[in-house]
């Protein structure tokens, strides 16, 4: 079955499509003849995508303005991907949040609570809705983004690095619960020059690799996925 899904046009899902990492890889995955269907917050942003979208492939993709830390925003969402027929074969779980540096105690309480809801929470909602979806289908893959900050510990991003280590447990956990055809993974993307690593790293976020070149080995590496990687967690390998 991982074959015949790796040989032809694909439908992906990618949430924080808008900007930074997702709306890279969307291109990307536009120019190889798969179909994106995104959303993000900011329709300034999914407008100008959808422009872009248009211009490097003949394949309509599907943009939606939605939030994912609302459970039923992402229910409304998912109810309109099934009656459309867009039922994913792959979810990009890439929305995510980081804070600027700062201690535990000194961090604004608003701050921690949108980068745990946004990075955990708007996640799962994620899952909670499209999974059963998936399972209709007999197939499908969940790309959920984690980070180094999953793996180890930083001073002064506690509330980052408590969200990247949850995805990597939540995301090992649901992979003992999917049926067979499907998988679940945690992929970091590197370091890559993006508006997130500029807020954690300032100037020398610029040393390393723009999103578009990241993108082509990533969206490699997603489309090469197949059930057999159910529970694994993976890394790009950029170069700077």
């Amino acid at each position: 079955m991982a074959a015949s899904h790796n040989e032809s046009s694909r439908k992906v899902l990618i949430t924080g499509v808008s900007k930074g990492l997702g709306r890279a890889l969307a291109l990307e995955l536009a120019t190889r003849g798969h179909t994106i269907i995104g959303c993000s917050r900011d329709q300034t942003k999914l407008d100008s995508l959808q422009e872009q979208l248009s211009k490097s492939s003949l394949i309509q993709h599907f943009l939606f303005k939605l939030d994912v830390k609302s459970n039923d925003n992402v229910e409304e969402f998912a109810q309109i991907v099934e009656k459309e027929k867009l039922i994913p074969d792959i979810i990009v779980n890439n929305a995510g949040l980081a804070h600027g540096k700062a201690k535990i105690w000194e961090l604004d309480v608003r701050d921690f609570d949108n980068v745990i809801d946004t990075n955990i929470k708007g996640t799962a909602n994620i899952l909670r809705n499209f999974i059963p979806l998936m399972m209709h289908n007999n197939y499908g893959i969940i790309v959920n983004m984690s980070s180094s900050a999953g793996r180890s510990t930083h001073a002064d991003f506690a509330p980052y690095c408590s969200s990247k280590w949850a995805i990597e447990g939540l995301s090992k956990s649901v992979a003992k619960e999917l049926p067979k055809g499907m998988g679940i993974v945690t992929l970091n993307p590197g370091s890559i020059y993006t508006d997130m690593l500029v807020l954690c790293c300032g100037d020398l976020a610029s040393k390393f690799q723009s999103p578009e070149k990241w993108a082509i080995k990533a969206a490699t590496m997603i489309l090469d996925l197949s059930p057999a990687n159910n529970g694994e967690s993976l890394t790009v390998n950029n170069p700077l």
